[in-house]
């Protein structure tokens, strides 16, 4: 089983990114569970999301306390050590920052693969929101390529409609722009 915590505020599309990969996961054939966790229900508000994605049959309902990955939407809360609490050694964080990968693993200082870009400034470019959910989407897919991106295509036509090809456009240009690195100053754009 893989788990992936999402965190935001509300307002940024936390709980449909989650909602959005689940489903893209189940099109291909796999189980996936996507499940929304709020404090107080209103924007601005610290928000989570929590994605379970396996090729059998997944029963757990609970939180995700100790996740494989974590996608983090608000750059703010990407500073806080409650963010990363209980992540796996050897995870993956995703950070939407306009802080470069060196000064991020420089400030986090974590085991595992980190993978930033400014999905922020890659949605008001191509959907003029600044809603990063679909653009952060092509960062992980990037990072860790669970599903196609056929399917992703397919599947914002679907659920955006007219506004589907955009939000694929972000996702795209984000997807391109990730850079992935680690602790060992391992750096990847490409």
């Amino acid at each position: 089983m893989f788990e992936i915590r999402f965190h935001g505020r509300g307002g940024q599309g936390v709980v449909t990114c989650a909602d959005l990969l689940a489903t893209a996961i189940i099109m291909e054939g796999r189980f996936a569970q996507a499940k929304p966790s709020f404090g107080s229900e209103r924007r601005g508000a610290p928000v989570q999301a929590f994605l379970r994605m396996d090729d059998k049959k997944i029963v757990t309902r609970s939180d995700i306390y100790n996740p494989d990955a974590l996608i983090i939407l608000d750059p703010l809360l990407g500073a806080e050590p409650e963010t990363l609490k209980g992540l796996k050694e050897g995870g993956l964080i995703v950070l939407n920052t306009a802080k470069t990968i060196e000064e991020v693993i420089k400030k986090l200082n974590f085991k595992g693969t980190y993978c930033v870009v400014n999905a922020t400034e890659i949605a008001v470019e191509k959907i003029k929101i600044p809603v990063a959910n679909t653009a952060i989407l092509g960062a992980f897919l990037k990072v860790k390529p669970i599903v196609s991106k056929k399917t992703i295509t397919e599947f914002y036509e679907e659920r955006f409609g007219k506004m589907g090809e955009k939000n694929y456009e972000a996702f795209e240009l984000a997807y391109e722009k990730a850079v992935i690195g680690n602790l060992n100053g391992q750096r990847k754009m490409a």
